[in-house]
This record gives structure tokens, C-alpha cells and sequence, in this order.
């Protein structure tokens, strides 16, 4: 289930607002909270990898490791489509790339991510060639696409290409209509935050952060640090 949108932006007006230290205006907020989204997305990467190092435990709801592949799971995007032209691809707009795979009679063979000095000595090489059962790729630049291109080797291989992915969150939107001056919710023109619901008071406390820099409040910041920093204490014991 994701955040609402609408209650962390009524919790950071209600926390900026004490003792009158300031208004975070939509436009404001809506900056402040994809930063912060954004922020708490990337540090679930870190975050899986330093837990990984660590040994888990048998308590289903408390596993550190588990919590965070379930925050993660609902931005997964499995065998996704890969638009080829020729032996050229384009892959779908993503944080971060997983496997690539190709599909032949109904057997899906993993293609081998080759960075590109090597590529051609591989190719060159009859034990090490790209074959059907063992494909290869190499990411390329393209003017239109970024670094969303690759390459896939046997340079027959063009159609059957399929990815796994971690997709970006969507954009969070407050959206508003003006009434008498004043910015009121809109629900059909909003976008809530796609991380897990547990995340609220980490958006809360990160948009704060950014808004008491906006406003020139150290004592919100400060605020808003020191409650970040008791979550994590509480999540590392």
C-alpha cells in the first residue's frame, strides 16, 4: 500500500507551522518530496547490502533483510520486453537493469552482460564466441536513447530479448485547485508516494529536513535530523 500524499503534506505544514516558523507552499513540497523519495528508494540498495553481510534471523516480520526486499519487490519488473532492430536494443526506461534473457522454443537462455573491450576478443575466439545457448550483450551510447542501448551477440539474435528491472518511483504529486486564495486538495490530480506505507514518517521527517533549508530554519532541520536519526538507532538495535 503506498503513502499518502496528502497526509505527510498536512503532518509537514503541522510541523513547520509551530511557532510559526513558516508555510512549505505545494510547489515547495512537491520538490521536497520527490528528493525525498528518491533519497529513501536509493538508500534500500545500501542498506540490502550491508544487512546481507549480516547473519538474518527466523522472525518472519522481523528480518531486516526481508523488510527491505519487500519495500523493494513492487518496483520489480519481470521479463519486460526489449525492442530490438536488428541485433540492437533498446531497454525499458529503468533505475537499475537486472538480467537479460533470451527466449528460443521456449527456453529462456541468460545473456552475459561483456564490457566493451572485450567483446571482440570473445567473438574472435571459437571457444568463447556468443552462441544461441550462450549469448552476450554490451551496453552502447545512443544520441535518442542514453545508455539504454546494448548490443547482443550472435548478431542473429534479434527479437526474443527480454529484462528484469528495478523501475523508478513514480513522481509524487500534491495536487491542488485554487479556492479563495488558498491551495486545496485534489485527489484526482495527485500522485502518491509509491513506497512502502511504513516509509510516512521518514518522507515526513526528510521533507522537513529540506524545508527548514528552504525556509532558513536551523531548528527544523535539527528537528527533523534528530528524529531521522532515532529511527535509525530503533532499526539498528
Amino acid at each position: 500500500m503506498a503513502v499518502n500524499i496528502d497526509t505527510v503534506y498536512q503532518r509537514v505544514l503541522a510541523a513547520a507551522n509551530k511557532e510559526q516558523r513558516g508555510y512549505v507552499t505545494p510547489q515547495e513540497f512537491n520538490l521536497f518530496a520527490n528528493q525525498a523519495q528518491m533519497d529513501i528508494f536509493e538508500q534500500y540498495f545500501y542498506d540490502i547490502n550491508q544487512f546481507g553481510k549480516m547473519p538474518g534471523n527466523d522472525t518472519t516480520y522481523s528480518d531486516m533483510l526481508d523488510l527491505l526486499q519487500e519495500k523493494v519487490d513492487v518496483f520489480e519488473r519481470y521479463r519486460q520486453t526489449v525492442t530490438m532492430s536488428g541485433s540492437n536494443g533498446t531497454l525499458p526506461t529503468h533505475y537499475r537493469m537486472g538480467e537479460l534473457y533470451f527466449l528460443k522454443l521456449g527456453t529462456y537462455y541468460e545473456i552475459e552482460k561483456i564490457k566493451q573491450n572485450e567483446i571482440h576478443h570473445l567473438i574472435n575466439s571459437p571457444l568463447t564466441t556468443p552462441t544461441f545457448s550462450r549469448p552476450m550483450y554490451v551496453r552502447s551510447q545512443s544520441t535518442a536513447n542514453g545508455d539504454n542501448n546494448i548490443i547482443v551477440y550472435p548478431s542473429s539474435i534479434t527479437e526474443g530479448v527480454v529484462c528484469n528491472y528495478i523501475a523508478r518511483p513514480v513522481t509524487a504529486v500534491w495536487g491542488y485547485t485554487v479556492v479563495n486564495n488558498q491551495a486545496l486538495y485534489n485527489s484526482t490530480t495527485s500522485t502518491n508516494f509509491q513506497l512502502h506505507q511504513s516509509e510516512e514518517s521518514e518522507l515526513v521527517m526528510k521533507i522537513l529536513e529540506l524545508a527548514g533549508i528552504s525556509l532558513k530554519d536551523p531548528m527544523l532541520t535539527q528537528f527533523a535530523s534528530q528524529e531521522e536519526a532515532q529511527n535509525i538507532q530503533q532499526e539498528n538495535k
